[in-house]
């Protein structure tokens, strides 16, 4: 299948263009960093492109018989400063909006879009359980995610759509446990605030498993938590990985200090959900690395 491609050059990226190719996909990667994503994939087709306004790049899509939207400015990097949350808002909404709009104007054009959101759609609880028919939380984040899910529904009327609510990614070289797995080597890791948040996690491979299943089999449709199974608390996530790699994890990072460095960006890791993936379980998808134990296992020993 030739699929269009939007934040597909990042941590993510790195790993779910490999996984497409290997599954026989074509891939035009759409990207502001055209020179990146050359590097990531030699095979490929580069657009260089500000998907967050209209321009040249739509001809791509129309041209394409698959939609892959992942793009979206990171929202736990720094502080939230009013024109960062218009950042984050635009690069997720109106990228949106312009891939579909490409989509409804193409003949016979795409014929699915799998589009990113985040579990951060249900809001931030420490008591709540969250899954696919829970409402819309309340938050900053929540109405990010409502918007940009509601972006895709015109697609809906001229192609398959699939929503992925994406918890935390977890991988080797990046993310939020790319950043942890240094501290934890110098014995001074441990959980993030209170560590009884919880925290949604997906392994990156079983993340890219997930889109190359969602492309291929017609039977997935709407709103998927890409989430493992067994969601964990910070602190149990912190535990869990001091004891795979052999190292204490007692000393926690405060809050008012992440405050203090990201203002309300730190309630991304300060509060969190407890998701489940009802969806995924009723489609059969299996998961590589169903518990965060053996997730951490692999990720551990491929970074070391």
């Amino acid at each position: 299948m030739r699929l269009f491609t939007t934040g597909c050059t990042g941590f993510v990226g790195h790993a779910l263009v490999p996984a497409l190719e290997a599954a026989g996909h074509e891939l035009i990667l759409a990207t502001r960093r055209p020179d990146r994503a050359r590097r990531l994939s030699p095979t490929a087709q580069v657009v260089a492109a500000d998907t967050r306004q209209p321009g040249p790049w739509q001809a791509h899509v129309a041209a394409a018989e698959g939609v892959i939207n992942l793009a979206g400015e990171p929202v736990a990097e720094q502080r939230w400063t009013d024109e960062h949350k218009t950042l984050i808002q635009q690069s997720r909404v109106a990228t949106t909006r312009n891939l579909v709009a490409s989509i409804a104007a193409a003949d016979p054009g795409p014929q699915v879009l799998i589009s990113g959101s985040a579990v951060g759609y249900y809001g931030a609880s420490e008591a709540g359980e969250y899954s696919e028919v829970s409402p819309c939380g309340a938050d900053f984040l929540a109405h990010v995610c409502q918007g940009w899910e509601a972006a895709t529904q015109p697609a809906q009327h001229c192609c398959r759509v699939v929503v992925l609510r994406i918890g935390i990614v977890l991988g080797p070289d990046g993310g939020a446990l790319g950043k942890m797995l240094p501290v934890f080597r110098l014995g001074v890791g441990g959980p993030v605030g209170s560590g009884r948040q919880w925290m949604s996690w997906i392994h990156r491979t079983d993340f890219c498993r997930l889109i190359v299943a969602a492309l291929a089999d017609p039977a997935f449709r709407g709103v998927y938590n890409a989430v493992a199974p067994n969601p964990v608390t910070m602190k149990g996530m912190a535990a869990s990985l001091g004891r795979v790699m052999g190292r204490p994890s007692l000393l926690p990072v405060p809050a008012p200090l992440l405050q203090a460095l990201l203002g309300d960006g730190a309630m991304v890791v300060l509060k969190g959900q407890k998701v489940r993936s009802d969806a995924l379980k009723e489609r059969g998808f299996s998961f590589a690395y169903p518990t965060l134990p053996e997730a951490l296992e692999e990720i551990v020993h491929a970074s070391s």
